[in-house]
């Protein structure tokens, strides 16, 4: 396997390894990098931190932390959690921030416990959990940053883990947007006890999850200290992961290099710009669109399924969606009367 293979490998979802070959072409080394040779200063804008939160602080007070940390001008994080709820909290540095939307996209995990107001059988509480467990209803509780209308939610995965007393440690697994405070309160009502959460961490979003490894805010201060008073950058490498790793459940384009420019200026992707792409992408889908080297472009919507992808020889295949690399990263190439990408 050649270094472009390796890195682009690495990237990309376990179904999307073996793509689909159109064309074959080489990659101009004078331009751009492979992910894995980018410099601390390149993952301070292309990449993001798996954040440990701690309980206290709000989302926004903690990526303002990281901000001042590591003195990048933006950093933004992917799904508020409350200020007494911990676990993970994706926070994206530099052009990875466009990237965040993609976790939204995902489920998300969560571990908690419960107080019931009141005995209840477990044999009814699990039968109760059990009719969660699907399309649920749901209002957002009265102090909550969205607009109080009913809503439809998906929970994918609920369970009673432990119970002791009127204490119940659960597991669920859920559509973004899911309150699960809400989520308890309902089951409660449900049981004719009435129910409080009184703890709850977040363990999955989207791909990414807690046993993967967490960072907390002090080992980030220790590594920054390292790499910034002892010139030591081991550390802060191990923390900052790049950006292509939050995109990898996304469906993949691969293009030519002399198609990169034309989609950083908002040209769309021309059929004859693709190099490579996934079996299995549909009409509709979100894809990834990469680089040569595994360096990831932009976040499109495809207009094409990869049938019909094969069988034209031109149009546009996707509709860009966010470009995540930087302007001039590649040289323009396109003509002067098309920037169609791919075309010239």
């Amino acid at each position: 396997m050649s270094a472009t293979q390796s890195n682009i490998s690495s990237n990309l979802s376990s179904d999307s390894k073996n793509l689909i070959v159109l064309d074959e072409e080489e990659t101009n080394e004078k331009y751009g990098k492979y992910p894995s040779t980018r410099t601390v200063e390149d993952l301070l804008d292309y990449g993001f931190i798996t954040i440990d939160k701690p309980p206290a602080p709000t989302s926004h007070e903690v990526v303002a932390w990281i901000r001042r940390m590591l003195k990048v001008k933006r950093a933004g994080h992917s799904g508020t959690l409350d200020p007494m709820v911990t676990g993970l909290l994706p926070v994206g540095l530099g052009e990875a921030t466009k990237a965040l939307s993609v976790l939204l996209m995902g489920p998300k995990e969560y571990y908690g416990i419960a107080r019931f107001h009141g005995s209840v059988e477990d044999d009814t509480l699990r039968n109760v959990f059990r009719e969660f467990i699907g399309e649920i209803y749901q209002k957002p509780p009265q102090r909550s940053s969205v607009r109080r209308t009913t809503r439809l939610r998906r929970i994918y995965e609920l369970e009673i883990i432990e119970t002791k007393g009127r204490l119940i440690l659960f597991r669920v697994l859920c559509q973004a947007g899911t309150y699960v405070r809400k989520l308890i309160y309902d089951i409660g009502e449900v049981t004719m006890n009435g129910a409080t959460m009184i703890e709850l961490r977040r363990s999955k979003v989207s791909d990414i999850e807690e046993k993967n490894g967490l960072v907390s805010l002090h080992d980030l201060a220790d590594a920054v200290f390292e790499w910034k008073e002892n010139e030591s950058e081991e550390k802060i490498r191990r923390l900052i992961q790049p950006v292509e790793k939050m995109v990898s459940s996304l469906k993949s384009i691969i293009i030519r290099d002399s198609a990169i420019a034309s989609i950083c200026y908002g040209a769309q992707l021309a059929i004859p710009g693709i190099l490579k792409l996934s079996p299995n992408i549909i009409k509709g889908d979100t894809v990834a669109i990469y680089s040569l080297k595994g360096e990831l472009v932009a976040i499109s919507e495809a207009i094409m399924s990869t049938k019909e992808i094969e069988d034209a020889d031109k149009g546009i295949a996707v509709k860009t969606k966010r470009v995540i690399m930087k302007q001039d990263t590649y040289p323009k190439l396109w003509k002067k009367k098309s920037q169609n990408a791919g075309v010239a």
